[in-house]
């Protein structure tokens, strides 16, 4: 994907100290964040209507699949209390496998 490469795509900046995150900044302080690992990918943000944005985007170029809201990405499972307005990772099932595998 030639566009992973340059530092901007479709208003998004490239992350500095992580080449695969892309930040997109607007003027009413909202945000979306593009995150990219090998052939998934998560979006999160502050402002629905830009994810459906760059969710359509994305259609247009790629054959992909809207699994919703996330539950885990990569070895970390994603709990959101949109209540308390609180976002947690959460890797205690990969650090509970580690530790089982070392009879820990």
């Amino acid at each position: 994907m030639n566009w992973v490469r340059s530092r901007r795509w479709a208003g998004y900046n490239r992350c500095h100290s992580d080449h695969f995150v892309y930040l997109k900044r607007q003027n009413d302080r909202s945000y979306i964040l593009f995150l990219l690992y090998v052939d998934d990918f998560l979006v999160a943000g502050s402002n629905m209507q830009e994810i459906n944005v760059i969710k359509i985007k994305l259609e247009n170029s790629f054959a992909m699949k809207d699994l919703g809201a996330a539950k885990q990405i990569l070895v970390m499972r994603i709990t959101n209390d949109r209540k308390n307005r609180k976002l947690t990772l959460s890797q205690s099932e990969y650090t509970e496998k580690v530790l089982k595998i070392f009879n820990m």
